[in-house]
């Protein structure tokens, strides 16, 4: 891991870039005055702009941040398309700079062969363009760089050391399959077994497993084999990122250790299943997970322990952050002759099409697909309102699927 430099910035200036970033929220947004019920009801149970300690009530942020600031890691949760989220996560991480301006973000958005990039970009190297290039964005990641964009800026503005945090998808597919030792150590990256499943981390992720479209799915049971090795593949995924903030933690120098705060979805903090279990394997008891809590959220889900602090926020996408260009939605690598698809994001385009994991895109409106930025490069030229022929591949066949993106709407 790349030595780490610990910057330091004024409290004062914390609070003045924290009183900014409100003030700009305050004239975006009306405020609203809401007075707590005695007992939640339906989609109310966590009011906009209140934070909730989930079983015990109501809190104000100074109670929330102070108690988490005092944390060896705070983890945020976000669902990556939702802008306000990421609203909720910069002023989230700027009151916790107020409070350790020694501190280090890590983001599960990036894999650590592209932590050289993060390097440059918080040092001042690199623009925009530049940066999300070197870091391999769009292939990598390829969600709206504008949701993110606000945080990096905020580390590069207080030269705040930005983690890679993430592993290669391939990796993760690998252990899926054949399990973690079926994978070469050389190829592990570095990482260690990840700590066993609690029996609540297995029965929350049974019923994910049986959304994907497999065979027999509704005769899945928890000691299925292809079972198991999903759960093997969520906990590489949760224990790789618990790897990169602890050894943040342990090796950093000086007499005060930074706060480490894990940018990353929301499934790997929820109850302390993912990341915090593995934290806690690894050595790091002090964990504080803190979530975004979508104002028509079912209450049913606010129970005690799903995380330490909850707060309100809406549901929808900004129109402000409406992505620049057009997506289809999906993750992927190049093999097998063209782009396999490794994750089909839900409500999407793709998802629409009916694109699954594994397809193979052999061509996009008849242009083969060749390199990782086919893909993007064909959709982003794609015009809303028009239809985009797909060649895939699916068990040995070959069919052909259409993408239809939505005309603007005004």
């Amino acid at each position: 891991m790349n030595k780490m430099t610990n910057f330091k910035i004024t409290r004062r200036n914390s609070l003045l870039y924290l009183t900014f970033f409100l003030l700009s929220l305050a004239m975006n947004h009306a405020a609203a005055v809401i007075t707590p019920a005695k007992k939640p009801v339906p989609n109310n149970c966590v009011p906009l702009g209140d934070w909730i300690v989930p079983g015990s009530g109501k809190t104000s942020q100074q109670e929330v941040i102070a108690r988490a600031a005092k944390a060896s890691v705070v983890l945020l949760g976000e669902t990556h398309v939702n802008a306000d989220h990421h609203r909720w996560q910069l002023q989230t991480l700027v009151a916790l700079h107020a409070q350790r301006p020694n501190m280090v973000i890590g983001f599960e958005m990036f894999p650590r062969r592209v932590q050289a990039a993060l390097d440059k970009w918080i040092a001042g190297e690199l623009s925009e363009k530049e940066f999300l290039r070197a870091a391999e964005w769009d292939q990598v990641w390829n969600t709206d760089a504008n949701l993110y964009l606000p945080l990096f800026h905020f580390a590069r503005m207080n030269r705040i050391p930005m983690l890679a945090l993430n592993i290669e998808t391939s990796l993760r597919r690998q252990v899926a399959e054949k399990g973690f030792y079926g994978v070469p150590v050389e190829e592990r990256e570095g990482l260690t077994r990840p700590a066993e499943p609690s029996q609540a981390y297995v029965d929350f992720l049974l019923p994910i497993y049986k959304q994907h479209d497999r065979k027999h799915k509704n005769e899945t049971t928890q000691d299925d084999p292809d079972f198991r090795r999903f759960i093997g593949g969520q906990q590489l995924w949760d224990r790789a990122m618990a790897q990169i903030l602890q050894q943040a933690v342990t090796q950093s120098g000086g007499a005060e250790k930074p706060l480490l705060v894990g940018v990353m979805g929301t499934g790997h903090v929820l109850h302390g299943f993912g990341v915090p279990h593995q934290l806690h394997d690894l050595g790091i008891k002090s964990v504080a997970g803190l979530l975004p809590w979508d104002s028509d959220k079912s209450c049913k889900n606010l129970v005690a322990g799903v995380a330490d602090a909850v707060f309100g926020v809406l549901p929808h996408v900004s129109e402000s952050f409406r992505p620049q260009f057009q997506r289809l939605g999906i993750r992927y690598e190049m093999g097998r002759g063209g782009a396999v698809i490794l994750q089909v994001e839900k409500n999407s385009i793709a998802d629409a099409a009916k694109l699954q994991d594994s397809d193979v895109i052999l061509e996009m409106a008849g242009v083969p697909v060749k390199v990782l930025e086919d893909v993007t490069t064909i959709v982003k030229r794609q015009a809303p309102g028009t239809w985009l022929p797909l060649k895939i591949k699916r068990d040995e066949q070959e069919m052909l699927i259409i993408a239809k993106f939505p005309a603007l709407q005004h």
